[in-house]
């Protein structure tokens, strides 16, 4: 694959789910990487380092103790910690981890007889979030290593499961959202951060690895997430919009190989094509899934 200027993804066409998963893991490994040198990591969009998707996500009072490599392998698309409303003593697991810094903020909330998981299948992430936490003494957390459609935790194990622009990532969201499904427990909370799509977009950018890996291609209509929530088990589905984009955005977020392909009007349409939103939804308290 070649990999286009100012990028930090392979930028090519996607033709395998195989493809994806290894750009996915050797996009979000570089970005580590770069976090851990204390220099800026940006892979949520094939572009500048403080793109327009994963800026000014958190306020100085909730990132104070955090440790700046934290803050610079942060990627997500809003803050699944605003939306979460975590209680003391939850359980909670966050999938996607990456750098660790929506694990850290939750363990901040749910307090010393409270955890937070994280999960993440990229080795480089997993090694700098356990550093982040030994930086922030922080003790009610466990990164785990996986994969977000296979979760290595039991039935019925959190309370809540959070995730910062990941989901849009898997190419089987609907065997991610069973997995939250079953790991969850009877009225427990699905509170994520994503990137979803208010309409559909072309063959161009689906089939592109650098806007799968840039949290665009992947993306859910709004619609299909709620259906994919219900088909899990799911109720209550809700997506809230909290984030547009303008055609001044695409700079920072689409290869500019896209952009030529696409031209003005078609970069401008997909540009108001794609939105971070909340995305929420409860498993029933009846559901006797848990044995």
């Amino acid at each position: 694959m070649t990999e286009s200027k100012g990028c930090c993804c392979s930028c090519s066409v996607a033709t395998e789910s195989d493809d994806i998963k290894a750009a996915v893991k050797a996009t979000y490994g570089k970005a580590a990487a770069n976090a851990s040198r204390r220099e800026t990591a940006s892979c949520c969009g094939c572009g500048t380092s403080k793109d327009a998707i994963t800026r000014d996500l958190y306020t100085e009072a909730e990132t104070e103790g955090i440790p700046v490599e934290a803050l610079l392998a942060s990627l997500g698309c809003a803050n699944p910690i605003a939306l979460a409303n975590l209680n003391p003593g939850e359980v909670v697991l966050d999938l996607g981890s990456g750098g660790g810094i929506d694990v850290l903020l939750s363990a901040k909330r749910v307090g010393p007889t409270g955890k937070a998981y994280g999960l993440d299948m990229t080795d480089e992430m997993l090694e700098l979030a356990r550093k982040n936490q030994a930086e922030a003494g922080v003790e009610n957390v466990e990164f785990l290593k996986g994969e977000i459609e296979s979760i290595p935790l039991a039935d019925c194990a959190v309370d809540v499961i959070i995730s910062n622009c990941v989901i849009n990532l898997s190419v089987d969201k609907d065997q991610v959202l069973r997995e939250a499904f079953r790991v969850l427990k009877p009225g427990g909370r699905f509170a994520v951060a994503d990137i979803v799509l208010t309409r559909p977009v072309s063959d161009t950018v689906k089939q592109h690895i650098g806007l799968w890996t840039g949290c665009v291609a992947g993306a859910l209509q709004i619609d299909e997430y709620r259906v994919m929530l219900l088909r899990a088990g799911f109720a209550d589905p809700e997506v809230q919009v909290v984030k547009t984009y303008s055609r001044e955005d695409a700079e920072g977020l689409v290869p500019e190989e896209v952009t030529r392909q696409l031209g003005e009007q078609g970069t401008t349409e997909l540009m108001s094509s794609f939105v971070s939103a909340f995305v929420r939804a409860v498993k029933p308290k009846g559901c006797c899934c848990c044995g």
